[in-house]
């Protein structure tokens, strides 16, 4: 115990991930109102069909934006504390979105295949239900990895890094879509939404709200 704190001394920036219990408390407290939705939909909507392959690039951004959190992190804390404070605060506009202005959407038909990747849709449809859409969190996270880690210094010249964020960033994108999860409107306000949070994001001095990483700030000239 008294190591633990010790760490979290030396790294107060951890505790910025406190704020996942914070979010699941109210997004599934959110999940349990029963008010009047405001259905999102668009013409765009009825031209995408449904592609059970994209559950795939779905079920990563579970693994996706942990795994990116973690690895800056310990790489780089002050592009870490921009990526929380865009995703974060994304996270948090969104659900005060949902609060004031219920949405839905009507965009789920009956899966029309029965394989193992039907079956994973269904069960991901089970978990997550159609309401609270608008801006989808789901694209603003993807969208807050994208821009950190296109900029984050440690990945300057590195174009398979960036590939891959491209690749990831598309196919978690066109994946909400192929799925029905979201409707183009949804996504549209989502990236949006990240893209806003940029400008303060890079403005402010990290260093100075968490001194401890001034040091690695100093020598990676990232702050």
């Amino acid at each position: 115990m008294h190591s633990a704190l010790s760490w979290l001394r030396k790294n107060p920036h951890a505790w910025l991930m406190g704020y996942w219990a914070f979010y699941l408390f109210d997004f599934f407290s959110l999940e349990q109102l029963d008010p009047e939705y405001t259905i999102i939909h668009c013409f765009i909507d009825d031209l995408i069909p449904f592609n059970e392959w994209f559950v795939i690039p779905y079920c990563l951004w579970y693994l996706w934006m942990p795994g990116t959190m973690l690895y800056l992190f310990f790489k780089d804390k002050t592009d870490y504390c921009r990526l929380c404070f865009i995703m974060f605060v994304g996270m948090t506009l969104a659900m005060l979105t949902y609060l004031v202005w219920p949405n839905g959407l009507d965009l789920r038909q009956p899966i029309p295949r029965q394989n193992v990747l039907c079956q994973l849709v269904e069960l991901l449809r089970g978990i997550d239900t159609p309401t609270n859409v608008c801006p989808s969190i789901h694209i603003s996270s993807t969208v807050s990895i994208a821009i950190v880690g296109l900029r984050c210094k440690l990945f300057r010249v590195n174009l398979p890094v960036h590939a891959l964020i491209w690749a990831m960033t598309i196919l978690i994108t066109l994946s909400t879509l192929f799925l029905r999860q979201h409707s183009v409107i949804d996504v549209v306000a989502g990236a949006a939404l990240s893209l806003v949070l940029m400008l303060p994001a890079y403005r402010i001095n990290w260093a100075k709200i968490f001194p401890e990483i001034a040091p690695a700030c100093a020598k990676n000239s990232a702050c």
